[in-house]
């Protein structure tokens, strides 16, 4: 686990099997206080072009991916009535970019790809710094691993 900062808000990054997760919850946190976080989320989430986005990147990635939800759930995107939340989507579509967590590092966590998509909702100069640091987390962390790959050797 790891923390950067952007624009003044702590955000959690997680290294789970099929990559780095970003705490969709501390961003969410930039917009709006805590306790609203979950709802900026499910509106993204309810969203005819995340939805768009959130399939094709399961499709790229996820052969488990539940394909006849999925279609089920973008038919329904824009109505008044469609909600949905992160853990819903998981739930009926077996996805894997997305992760819901409880507990002491509970919240709601994507994929690198789709926390950047998801840092355009909170706006696009977020969405630059949260690139940034991130990107600088990496080049941090793969310092580190020379580093000790050169102490060990």
């Amino acid at each position: 686990m790891a923390k950067i900062i952007v624009q003044d808000t702590e955000i959690t990054v997680l290294n789970e099997g099929a990559g780095d997760y970003i705490s969709l919850t501390d961003m969410a946190g930039a917009r709006q206080d805590d306790s609203r976080a979950a709802d900026v989320i499910k509106n993204w989430i309810r969203n005819r072009g995340t939805l768009e986005f959130l399939g094709t990147w399961e499709i790229i990635h996820n052969p488990n991916f539940n394909v006849v939800e999925f279609d089920h759930f973008k038919m329904q995107a824009g109505l008044p009535s469609f909600v949905l939340s992160a853990s819903e989507w998981i739930e009926k579509t077996n996805a894997i970019g997305i992760v819901s967590k409880r507990g002491r590092y509970g919240g709601t966590y994507a994929h690198r790809d789709i926390a950047f998509e998801f840092g355009s909702a909170i706006s696009m100069p977020f969405k630059l710094y949260l690139i940034e640091e991130f990107q600088r987390l990496k080049s941090e962390e793969q310092k580190q691993l020379a580093w000790d790959a050169n102490l060990h050797s």
